[in-house]
């Protein structure tokens, strides 16, 4: 047992009257010593249950991406004029709406905007469709490649994804605690958050409450992050909806403003996809790759419209549809899918031999 770990979860344990919030370096501290199992699964899961009860703090969460830092590796680098956009999307995954970051994110790279996405299997309590998932759809196999084949695949193509049993084996040993206490910890916050990329990023925040975004800000003010943009996406993630206002958070230096998209006056007003099976998704997103007109394909070009202007790789969001939709009806993103999977073949076979 970690006496050390004890003395910390008795100030965040002890109940709404007498419960203490954490300092940054206790929060650091203590999510350190969860990563590295030392302390007991006991300890663990009381932790997580309590933490989630009283309510993580901005500092506190800046403590537990400081841990993430320090015991995760991290993407290097790559020469980019555009800061890399890491999309920040629940672990637990979709269970009511279309996910359309991997198309999202083939369009942006063919646009010339890097993107780095995370996450791992699907993951408890929710159990909803990752985003591993409809990348192995789409051929594309990120869990076969070390983090430094995924640094050269990104420097080459301008996409990477962390997957985090293979690349970050210590987060993944907290994931089984989700299902045994029943409840998302707040740990599921904190990977709205976390970083994989040690260059000039762009970090693009889901979330579902108006309290998180606080979090965020806070945590971030911290941290010394300076380029964020938060998005009340679809269950969380960084989709936009379509059947209501888009609520947006841009940060820049010290400037925050609060942007609100509707939708209608861009003339993308629909209902929101509904999911479907992973294999109608994957040919939904094949066929707006080939420049098929629907509904995925207009979900994908007001979603990549938008990222494309926030980027700062177009004036206007106009501009950005109309880019978007080019490089749908061109075939760019087709092309650009076909490289990633073929610099992954490439490293496999560096691999095999």
């Amino acid at each position: 047992m970690s006496y050390e770990f004890r003395e910390l979860l008795k100030k965040v344990g002890s109940g709404p009257h007498t419960s203490e919030n954490l300092t940054r370096q206790e929060s650091e501290t203590a999510t350190r010593l969860m990563l590295l199992q030392e302390a007991t699964p006991a300890q663990i899961g009381a932790f997580m249950i309590s933490h989630r009860i009283k309510r993580p703090t901005g500092e506190e969460l800046a403590g537990m991406l400081d841990a993430y830092d320090a015991l995760g590796k991290k993407l290097p680098p790559i020469a980019s004029k555009i800061p890399v956009m890491v999309m920040c999307n629940p672990y637990d995954g979709r269970s009511r709406t279309a996910p359309l970051s991997p198309l999202v994110a083939i369009v942006l790279a063919a646009a010339g905007v890097p993107v780095v996405l995370h996450g791992g299997d699907r993951m408890p309590t929710k159990e909803g469709v990752p985003l591993i998932e409809l990348w192995d759809g789409l051929g594309v196999n990120w869990k076969t490649v070390s983090l430094e084949q995924i640094h050269a695949i990104l420097q080459q193509t301008g996409l990477g994804f962390v997957y985090l049993p293979h690349h970050f084996p210590l987060a993944q040993g907290l994931v089984e605690y989700r299902e045994q206490i029943g409840k998302r910890p707040p740990f599921s916050t904190l990977e709205l958050m976390w970083n994989p990329y040690a260059g000039e990023s762009h970090l693009i925040c889901g979330y579902v409450h108006p309290p998180t975004e606080g979090m965020f800000r806070d945590a971030f003010a911290l941290r010394g992050t300076t380029l964020f943009t938060t998005v009340k996406g679809l269950e969380g993630s960084c989709d936009l909806p379509r059947d209501r206002t888009a609520i947006i958070g841009m940060a820049a230096g010290e400037k925050f403003d609060r942007l609100t998209l509707v939708p209608r006056d861009y003339g993308f007003a629909a209902k929101e996809l509904p999911l479907v099976s992973n294999e109608d998704l994957i040919d939904q997103m094949r066929a707006a790759m080939r420049g098929e007109p629907s509904e995925l394909m207009q979900a994908t070009i007001w979603n990549c419209g938008f990222y494309l202007w926030r980027a700062g790789a177009c004036t206007s969001l106009e501009s950005g549809f109309s880019q978007a939709q080019a490089i749908l009806e061109l075939g760019q993103a087709e092309r650009k899918l076909q490289q990633v999977i073929h610099a992954i073949e490439a490293c496999r076979s560096v691999l095999s031999n």
